[in-house]
């Protein structure tokens, strides 16, 4: 069974009518697995997962089929027995570390607080155990850091520290939601092979919310392309990168700059994610596609098995066979 299995997932701001930010999403997550979820920003990645870790607030509405994680129904839980889940079995590391923190607290205090709550440490257990996470995070001077606010931190301690916190209970699937947009590039590179080291020592799932293909070519074994709420592509690497079966794949692709050199011009697509009001009534890149059909503006189409994963398009790319 997968550590994590989400099926026919919907999450609405506004009434029952309101057009779903993410509509009809299925994924699977297995122990010690690594799922990079793609897409452009608007696409409905990072919606997903608050949704799963309980963070959406009213008017969201969130709706499922199944949303089980570790065999319990996430869905069902309710206060204590959700904050017994969230923050140890499964923990989140988000977009920005500076905002991530509290600015009250020292950063000690903070990641004490979390091995207080799930992990039943306390005094000079708690504060032993926070040195060694920080060190185990690779942050200089670890103990005069335990002191230290937020503030006087830099972007990359800051998610070091965060970082910290979310594996501080050991947990079994961490979310890693663009985890170093925020930071320069060469700290973005550190902090990725941190994550990708701490995920192979601890055994965890680890799904990598992110922009970069580069980093999903490296550390991913799966990937789940996402466009305007959907998921319209699920395969594994490296044969996603080789053969792409979506045109949007193959538009993200098309755009590293790699792919385009001796060119005048970037590959580019085209328009923009639709929003609520200019949905089209077919496939929802339609607009868009390279290579749409009259079928594609008319009807929109499932997401469909096929030998190498699954592909949400009435006429594939790259494909011996037919979908199922």
């Amino acid at each position: 069974m997968s550590l994590l299995d989400i099926k026919n997932l919907s999450v609405r701001f506004g009434d029952a009518n309101a057009v779903p930010v993410v509509d009809g999403l299925d994924i699977s997550v297995d122990k010690g697995e690594v799922l990079a979820i793609v897409g452009e920003s608007g696409s409905g990645k990072s919606v997903t997962m608050m949704a799963l870790m309980g963070l959406i607030e009213a008017p969201g509405r969130v709706n499922a089929d199944s949303l089980q994680f570790d065999g319990t129904d996430m869905l069902r839980l309710k206060g204590k027995q959700r904050r017994n889940i969230i923050g140890k079995d499964l923990s989140m590391i988000f977009q920005d570390p500076m905002t991530a923190l509290n600015p009250s607290f020292t950063v000690g205090f903070q990641i004490e607080e979390v091995l207080r709550q799930h992990m039943g440490l306390k005094g000079k257990a708690a504060r032993q155990r926070a040195l060694e996470l920080l060190e185990k995070v690779e942050i200089p001077g670890a103990s005069s850091r335990l002191e230290a606010y937020p503030h006087q931190l830099s972007g990359g301690m800051s998610q070091r520290v965060a970082i910290a916190m979310a594996i501080a209970a050991e947990p079994k699937l961490l979310i890693a939601d663009e985890p170093t947009t925020a930071l320069d590039v060469t700290i973005q590179a550190q902090i990725m092979e941190l994550l990708v080291n701490l995920q192979r020592e601890q055994d965890m799932a680890l799904v990598l919310i992110t922009h970069d293909l580069a980093v999903v070519a490296e550390t991913a074994q799966r990937v789940c392309v996402m466009y305007a709420g959907q998921a319209v592509e699920v395969g594994s690497v490296p044969e996603l990168f080789n053969n792409p079966t979506h045109p949007y794949t193959e538009a993200l692709l098309k755009a590293i700059p790699e792919h385009s050199l001796g060119a005048e011009r970037l590959s580019t697509l085209p328009g923009i994610v639709p929003g609520r009001y200019d949905r089209p009534q077919g496939c929802l890149l339609s607009p868009r596609c390279p290579y749409v059909q009259e079928q594609c503006r008319q009807q929109r189409p499932a997401l469909e098995a096929h030998e190498r994963g699954a592909v949400r398009c009435f006429f594939p790319l790259n494909l011996t066979s037919e979908v199922a």
